[in-house]
């Protein structure tokens, strides 16, 4: 019955509108899945415990309105925090959560839908992609990794739903769509993209996503 009950879910669609239409309905943080506090001071203190120094250069990849960047950008140097995200109300949103910080610490956000990582000035040792893979199909998964790897040389960590086995996920993406994939599989996206790929596994995410790191 719960396999059952796990697949019809899967196929529902998802109860937020994709992109502006939902962001303005239910407003920037719910957007983003909530838990503002909580999962942004994970992702940063797990960078941290991780490596991650101030005068590193940290990219973070579909920043949102920077549930994350308001923990990072006050802890790395001015200009060092890189975001990109595809939705211009989310970058705004999260300027303006940062408020007078977003000027003295001069971080570099970039609104793309192409992961045009090439973009930015600085070239990133660390980077996350915090519940990105989640709402992404395969192709769309291997275009970041391929890219990435060719815009910085460091670690990139990144967050999934794991399958116990390969799963029929949609073929397009969306920002409140559920995507699970093996461990197999994210090994092999990031190896066949030039990532030497780690398993972390659990690092005490609320909604139970892993994670996994690539290194150049």
């Amino acid at each position: 019955m719960r396999a059952i009950l796990k697949r019809l879910w899967k196929v529902q669609e998802p109860s937020i509108a994709h992109g502006p239409e939902g962001i303005q309905a239910v407003g920037h943080r719910q957007y983003v899945g909530g838990l503002w506090e909580e999962i942004g001071k994970l992702q940063f203190e797990f960078l941290v415990a991780n490596g991650l120094q101030p005068h590193h250069v940290f990219l973070d990849v579909a920043c949102g309105c920077l549930r994350g960047g308001v923990h990072f950008i006050p802890y790395l140097e001015s200009g060092h925090y890189l975001g990109i995200d595809k939705e211009p109300l989310l970058i705004q949103a999260g300027i303006e959560e940062l408020g007078p910080m977003f000027e003295t610490k001069r971080p570099e956000l970039l609104v793309s839908d192409s992961f045009a990582f090439e973009r930015f000035t600085r070239r990133p040792t660390h980077a996350i992609a915090q519940s990105l893979f989640t709402h992404l199909p395969p192709p769309l998964v291997s275009t970041c990794l391929r890219k990435l790897r060719s815009a910085m040389d460091g670690e990139f960590y990144a967050t999934f739903h794991l399958a116990d086995g390969k799963t029929r996920n949609p073929r397009k993406p969306h920002d409140h769509g559920h995507f699970a994939y093996t461990r197999q599989e994210m090994e092999r996206f990031g190896e066949q993209a030039g990532w030497r790929a780690n398993y972390i596994g659990d690092w005490s995410h609320p909604r139970k996503q892993v994670i996994v790191r690539y290194s150049t």
